[in-house]
């Protein structure tokens, strides 16, 4: 036996059935849009405006975003360019070390070598009769006025320390 309604009790149910119907059509729609994860082989993560693949076959990433379709693209591996990178530059290491042992059959590579001192300046060779630079001492004249200048600054730096002591004694020494 079906209820009797009023007309706007009708018309707000119809209104939620059919926002209801827009958000399952809806959320099927964003369903059949996404990557496809090609029976279990790739994880999806959501990332921004798109999604992370992960192969778990392979361990490859990529970047996936829909821009007039679905569009996957390689994430770069930095550990593989690393390790090419030390595969490369061992190779040279082992190269260059039966380069040096073919040239010196008797020099030991594996050992460090010894560490000079770079602060420590090469004593420069110079011929007998080339310039060399002598540096003059100050003369009587210049010291003399040296030697006023320190007195000027001693004189006035004592002067203000005694004014200072009457300025907190109150003018008594």
């Amino acid at each position: 036996m079906p209820i009797a309604m009023s007309p706007s009790k009708m018309s707000s149910r119809k209104l939620s059935i059919a926002i209801v119907a827009v958000l399952i059509s809806s959320g099927a729609a964003l369903a059949q849009a996404a990557p496809d994860t090609e029976n279990g082989r790739y994880a999806l993560s959501p990332a921004g405006d798109g999604f992370l693949r992960l192969d778990t076959r392979t361990g490859a990433v990529s970047t996936c975003t829909n821009s007039a379709g679905w569009a996957c693209y390689m994430v770069p591996d930095e550990r593989a360019a690393l390790d090419a990178e030390i595969g490369r530059l061992q190779a040279d290491n082992d190269k260059l070390k039966g380069e040096l042992a073919a040239r010196v059959p008797s020099a030991k590579t594996d050992e460090a070598l010894p560490k000079s001192d770079q602060l420590k300046k090469p004593e420069p060779k110079v011929a007998e009769g080339e310039r060399k630079i002598e540096i003059p001492l100050p003369s009587d004249r210049d010291m003399d006025r040296m030697m006023s200048f320190v007195e000027r600054a001693w004189r006035r730096l004592i002067e203000m320390a005694n004014r200072v002591q009457r300025d907190v004694n109150g003018g008594k020494i």
